[in-house]
C-alpha cells in the first residue's frame, strides 16, 4: 500500500511539473503561426535585420523609420538604402541579402505577375496571392504613393489637358524611371489601357525625383511619371492628370519581410507604424525632403520621435 501511495505521489509531482514546463508566458503566436516572443529579451537573441530600400525618398524614408523602430526595441539593425529599382531590390530581398523593406501594394503584385485593385484591402488580399514562399506581407499604411502623369500649366491649358486619355494624339514626350518602357503602370500600361505609344518619345530619367522635375521644368518633357505623394506638384502649380480609365492600383506603402525575421515584437512594432503613417503626414514628410531639402534619416527619426516610438 505504501509504495502505491508513494506511486501515486510521484505520478502527481511529475504531472505538475510536465505542465510548469508547458506554460510560457512570455510567448505568443504570430500571425504565420511561428511562436515568437513579446518581450524579455526577444531581440537581443534575434536575426540581425537588415532593411533595404528602393533608390526614392517614397521607399528610404520609410524604410529609415522601420530600421530606426526595430533598433530602438533592440534589435540588430543594418541597412542597405537606395539599392535600386525593384527588380534588383527584391532580388536581394529573396537571396536573403536584405530582410525587410518597405513596398508599394500594387506596384509589387505587378511585378510579380498578379492583379492588382484599386481598393486596398483587395488589393493587399491579391499580392498575398502572389507573394513568393519564404516572404511575409504585414500591414498595410493608408498613406499611398502611386504614379501619376504631370505636366505644367502651361503645356495643360496649350493641349487642354485635364486627364491622361487627353494625351491621345499629341506629339509629347514623356521622361520617367528607366523600366518605364517595361512597367504595366507606365509606358506599357498607357498603350494597353489608353492606346497611347510613348515608345518612341521617352527619355529616361529617375525615379520622380530631381532629374525629372527640373526636366519638366526646363521643357526637356512635356509629361513626367512622377508620384502622388510629390509636393512639388502643388508648389509649382503642376496639373496631376486625371487617371479616367484607372490604370493605377491602390499602392499603399506595405512592409514585406522574410519569414526568419519575424516575431510578435516586429509585426507589432512594424504594424503601429504603418496604422500611424496617414497620407497627409507621408506628404508632409516627403515635403521635408524634397522641398526643405532636410536629411531623410533625420525626418523619419522626428517624426518617429512625435509619434511616441523612440521613448
Amino acid at each position: 500500500m505504501k509504495t502505491w501511495r508513494r506511486l501515486v505521489v510521484l505520478l502527481l509531482a511529475l504531472a505538475l511539473v510536465g505542465a510548469a514546463c508547458g506554460s510560457d508566458d512570455g510567448g505568443t503566436t504570430t500571425a504565420n503561426g511561428a511562436s515568437g516572443s513579446t518581450g524579455g529579451g526577444s531581440a537581443a537573441t534575434a536575426p540581425a535585420i537588415t532593411v533595404g530600400s528602393a533608390n526614392f525618398a517614397e521607399s528610404t524614408v520609410v524604410a529609415s523609420m522601420y530600421a530606426q523602430v526595430l533598433e530602438h526595441a533592440g534589435y540588430k539593425v543594418n541597412t542597405k538604402f537606395d539599392i535600386g529599382a525593384r527588380d534588383v531590390y527584391f532580388k536581394a530581398l529573396q537571396a536573403g541579402e536584405i530582410s525587410l523593406v518597405p513596398e508599394f501594394v500594387g506596384s509589387l503584385t505587378a511585378f510579380l505577375k498578379g492583379t492588382g485593385d484599386p481598393d486596398p484591402a483587395t488589393a493587399v488580399a491579391n499580392l498575398k496571392k502572389v507573394l513568393p514562399k519564404g516572404l511575409q506581407v504585414l500591414d498595410a499604411s493608408p498613406a499611398q504613393s502611386a504614379n501619376t502623369f504631370v505636366v505644367t500649366k502651361a503645356t495643360a491649358d496649350k493641349y487642354g489637358l485635364k486627364k491622361v486619355s487627353d494625351l491621345a494624339g499629341k506629339d509629347l514626350t514623356l521622361g520617367g524611371p528607366p523600366e518605364c518602357p517595361q512597367r504595366p503602370f507606365c509606358i506599357i500600361g498607357l498603350k494597353d489601357t489608353y492606346g497611347i505609344d510613348f515608345s518612341n518619345k521617352f527619355k529616361p530619367l529617375d525615379a520622380g525625383g530631381t532629374i525629372t522635375k527640373e526636366a519638366l521644368t526646363s521643357g526637356a518633357i512635356d509629361v513626367a511619371l512622377l508620384f502622388t505623394t510629390d509636393p512639388g506638384i502643388p508648389k509649382n502649380g503642376w496639373v496631376a492628370l486625371e487617371d479616367d480609365k484607372h490604370l493605377q492600383q491602390a499602392e499603399n506603402v506595405v512592409p514585406v519581410i522574410r519569414d526568419q525575421n519575424v516575431d510578435a515584437d516586429v509585426t507589432r512594432l512594424l504594424n503601429d507604424v504603418s496604422a500611424k503613417l496617414d497620407q497627409k503626414s507621408y506628404v508632409d514628410l516627403l515635403s521635408k525632403i524634397y522641398i526643405d531639402g532636410d536629411d531623410t534619416e533625420a525626418v523619419a527619426k522626428t517624426w518617429l520621435t512625435d509619434n511616441g516610438f523612440l521613448k
